[in-house]
């Protein structure tokens, strides 16, 4: 048997979101003139829970620039797939196997003087020259050289004669929160950062630090590169708006397995969130929060059956719920 509740992924959806992305990063370059960023397709944590492996393949043939996940064991999963395109490693490096790197020709990122030196000795090992991005600190305080220390932490770094650099990135803390100032504060951080390595030698690499918040809300953080993640996948990152106009790749479809009155002053579900003013008709659906379903939806949440939005009605169990068809002929296998 199959179960009812399933997700249903639409990757015509996704490349359509990276072509109305990039046709506005193209217009919106274009009136700068400016060169337009390319796309870094953000891949990790399973393509954002949509299937790494089927959304690469969909991104590559969108023609991004890269894919970029969180580790060596997620890249290796790409090119097992058959994916071609530069395929950048966001993660820490330093205590990983780190023969996956050269065996599967993805891009480590350097973020930490210990990441730097056994990168290094991975390449010397190879007789080869391995080609990396580097990631500066700029205020997240997670991964990366911090910004405003690279005097001291990058000479030797820059000595590898192991280690060629691509290009340079950063993370935003806050380009999701528009209230905070310190977005600005990063970015300026960042651009103190390149022009330091620049002094040092590092100079004319690409850059790369906008998330999808960032994209959305500042021209001047696109750089050379962008990397939509929430986008690409039809989502904008709240509380933001756009006018871009994305497609959801993503929907959760389930089908109806009762139907049953409900009288004056009954509950439904667990805790008796809700309690019933009026005699009304309850259609009872198989998803719950083992299947995503956020248990926020309790209140204010609603489903499409027969195409009509239909309140949730009382607590998300973890295989079911109960939505309000007082009205609608709803019946099982709806």
């Amino acid at each position: 048997m199959i179960r009812q509740t399933v997700a249903v992924i639409d990757r015509s959806a996704i490349a359509a979101n990276c072509r109305v992305i990039t046709e506005m990063l193209e217009r919106e370059s274009a009136a700068a003139g400016r060169v337009a960023p390319g796309l870094v397709g953000v891949v990790k944590a399973n393509g954002y829970g949509h299937g790494a492996v089927e959304v690469a393949a969909t991104l590559e043939e969108a023609g991004v620039a890269m894919l970029a996940c969180a580790d060596i064991e997620e890249g290796v999963e790409l090119r097992r797939s058959g994916v071609a395109s530069p395929i950048l490693v966001f993660g820490a490096l330093s205590v990983s196997d780190l023969e996956g790197i050269v065996e599967y020709r993805l891009t480590p990122t350097v973020s930490t003087p210990a990441a730097a030196r056994a990168l290094a000795d991975l390449a010397e090992r190879r007789g080869i020259v391995l080609s990396c991005h580097l990631k500066i600190d700029s205020g997240m305080n997670r991964l990366g050289f911090r910004h405003d220390n690279l005097a001291r932490t990058m000479p030797d770094v820059l000595r590898s004669r192991h280690l060629r650099f691509e290009a340079v990135y950063t993370q935003f803390a806050t380009a999701d929160v528009p209230e905070l100032p310190y977005f600005d504060e990063q970015r300026r951080a960042f651009d103190r950062a390149t022009a330091a390595l620049g002094a040092m030698g590092l100079g004319g690499i690409a850059r790369h630090a906008a998330n999808s918040a960032a994209l959305l809300r500042d021209a001047r953080a696109w750089y050379d590169y962008v990397r939509p993640g929430l986008l690409i996948y039809g989502i904008v990152p709240p509380p933001l708006a756009s006018s871009i106009p994305l497609r959801p790749a993503l929907s959760l479809t389930s089908r109806i397995v009762a139907v049953k009155g409900v009288r004056v002053g009954e509950g439904v579900g667990y805790g008796r969130r809700w309690t019933a003013g009026e005699p009304r008709t309850i259609a009872i659906v198989p998803a719950g929060y083992a299947d995503g379903l956020d248990r926020r939806l309790a209140t204010g949440g609603s489903v499409l059956i027969r195409g009509q939005r239909e309140p949730i009605l009382g607590a998300i169990s973890m295989d079911r719920v109960a939505a309000d068809v007082t009205g609608l002929s709803g019946d099982p296998g709806d």
